[in-house]
């Protein structure tokens, strides 16, 4: 007894210090943008401002048009959720629910590509996008999103709809329904967790962005939040008062949303490995 005691304080103490390691530089990152530059380095360190600087938020976004850079930013990340969810979660449905001859096969062909570099293919993409057109525009970072939404969401989603009993396909058969009733009314509802657990990972990888944009846009008007944020930093790296400040604003949302959907992303990473 005093042994499983002991072992869940040691427990519960390692899991302290890794929670201590892993929030301490986004503390820092909070505690320094509302600081003024001659706290931010004192010794030793202070935690809490004296006094709040609030206006290295104001200063922080005025400086470069960072309100053209979310907004951009937010088009971009809205309708690569959207073209991911639908065309993942389709193609997942195909792999899933559907029966057809060499499935399998294609699927793990499909999966091998994981061990692909992006590198690789980086240069040959970048070279279709501009003879098509689409250099300096949205299209080359919103438009593959629609087509398949990336194979690991697929994988996600495959194995969330293979633990959903069949009999809900049989029983829908049964009425005259289609496979893409079945889809919409039985499987897709029923996937909600796993649907946003691939629309965090999708929010994430649009929102924090940088080697799209960095490879295809070039006007400053088009500049999303992670390009800005480079500007800033190479601007002004030894005001690191509002440097602080610009990087907290383009973190804060990503901590907002996996807060808020985090009890989803549990759930769903969690039933989606019940059956291979």
């Amino acid at each position: 007894m005093r042994h499983s005691k002991a072992s869940l304080i040691a427990g519960y103490i390692l899991l302290a210090i890794v929670t201590v390691l892993f929030i301490g530089p986004f503390l820092w990152l909070i505690r320094s943008s509302l600081m003024d530059l001659s706290q931010i380095f004192t010794m030793p360190p202070e935690w809490i401002p004296k006094p709040f600087h609030w206006d290295n938020f104001h200063r922080a976004l005025t400086v470069l048009p960072f309100g053209t850079y979310f907004a951009n930013t937010l088009i971009i990340t809205v309708s690569v959720i959207i073209g991911t969810v639908l065309s993942s979660s389709v193609a997942a449905f195909g792999f899933a629910r559907v029966e057809w001859c060499g499935r399998n096969f294609v699927f793990a062909i499909l999966m091998s590509s994981l061990m692909l570099p992006t590198a690789v293919t980086l240069i040959p993409s970048f070279l279709g996008w501009r003879a098509l057109g689409f250099y300096d525009t949205f299209y080359p970072l919103i438009v593959p999103a629609y087509f398949g939404g990336g194979i690991f969401n697929i994988f996600l989603l495959r194995q969330f709809y293979l633990t959903i009993p069949r009999d809900f396909d049989e029983a829908a058969f049964v009425d005259g329904a289609s496979y893409f009733q079945i889809y919409r009314s039985i499987i897709f509802p029923l996937s909600r967790s796993a649907i946003i657990v691939v629309a965090l990972f999708c929010f994430l990888a649009a929102w924090n962005d940088f080697m799209g944009p960095l490879i295809y846009l070039k006007s400053d008007s088009l500049f999303t939040l992670a390009l800005g944020l480079q500007m800033f930093q190479g601007t002004y790296t030894a005001q690191w008062d509002l440097l602080m400040a610009a990087s907290a604003t383009v973190v804060l949302p990503c901590v907002a949303v996996f807060l808020l959907g985090q009890k989803y992303f549990l759930e769903g990473i969690t039933l989606t490995g019940l059956k291979g």
